[in-house]
């Protein structure tokens, strides 16, 4: 049986699984969902229709699935969808999505948000995401897996941090980060490749020499982007981390994508 401490507030129309801990003080709305083993410690507010996978915690003070810090939210029902086996720390804030951004944020599978972390609405977050102590996301973000976000760093409106990606500590990103790339700088810039994460995650190492040269190639003084894209993909496109790249840069994108300083290779 769930484990409900009696100064807790759990409506009676949510849906919660058998063996759900939740904590003193903490209110479970009518519209949510706590999956097996979820765990709220205490004074956790949980709003909207949200919905928590199975074993994830929750710690004290956090806010899920209450409305929207968007001005255009006019109250249209949307949801903020978290996977299995993430852990939230105090304070972290999470809103559900808007009409104009799809009317879902979703958050994928085994993620760490730190301490003060914030997810605005309509963001998309894929599995294993690591966010440090209070960094945001800003409205319409697409973090994808195994992205680590730094301290403090701010994520604009509808940029995307590729998969691998890491982003340093104070930074402010204001255009797209590619995947497997590093960037930093109050003004976010690429300083290279995430080598550490693609050393940690068992990338062969040819593949991560690849990535080096076919960086190298991309960010070049000569020719356009777009020849450049398209002499990386003629040399390296058989390499996946690489096509892995230039799909991204193919994508739709109203923000660009960081580009690195003079001396800054791989």
């Amino acid at each position: 049986m769930s484990d409900i401490h009696p100064t807790a507030i759990v409506d009676a129309s949510a849906s919660i699984a058998d063996d759900v801990s939740i904590g003193p003080y903490s209110i479970v709305g009518a519209e949510v969902t706590l999956g097996a083993g979820v765990e709220l410690m205490s004074h956790v507010v949980i709003g909207g229709d949200t919905t928590l996978g199975d074993g994830c915690r929750v710690f004290p003070f956090a806010s899920l699935g209450l409305e929207p810090q968007d001005l255009k939210y006019s109250g249209e029902r949307s949801k903020l969808v978290i996977g299995k086996n993430c852990t939230i720390r105090e304070h972290v804030t999470m809103n559900p999505g808007t009409e104009g951004g799809g009317l879902l944020t979703s958050v994928g599978d085994d993620c760490l948000f730190m301490v003060g972390t914030h997810v605005a609405h309509d963001c998309q977050v894929g599995k294993s995401v690591i966010m440090a102590n209070n960094a945001g996301l800003a409205g319409h973000v697409i973090v994808e897996e195994y992205a680590i976000i730094g301290g403090l760093a701010a994520i604009h409106q509808y940029v995307r941090i590729g998969r691998h990606a890491i982003v340093g500590g104070l930074s402010g990103v204001e255009q797209d980060v590619i995947p497997f790339g590093s960037v930093t700088g109050d003004r976010a810039y690429l300083q290279g490749l995430n080598l550490v994460g693609l050393k940690r995650h068992g990338f062969d190492r040819d593949d991560i020499h690849t990535l080096r040269n076919a960086y190298r190639l991309l960010f070049a003084d000569e020719g356009t982007m777009s020849e450049r894209m398209t002499d990386v993909d003629d040399v390296f496109g058989v390499c996946p981390p690489v096509e892995v790249i230039l799909r991204f840069m193919q994508a739709e994108s109203s923000r660009g994508v960081c580009q690195p300083k003079d001396g800054h290779a791989a």
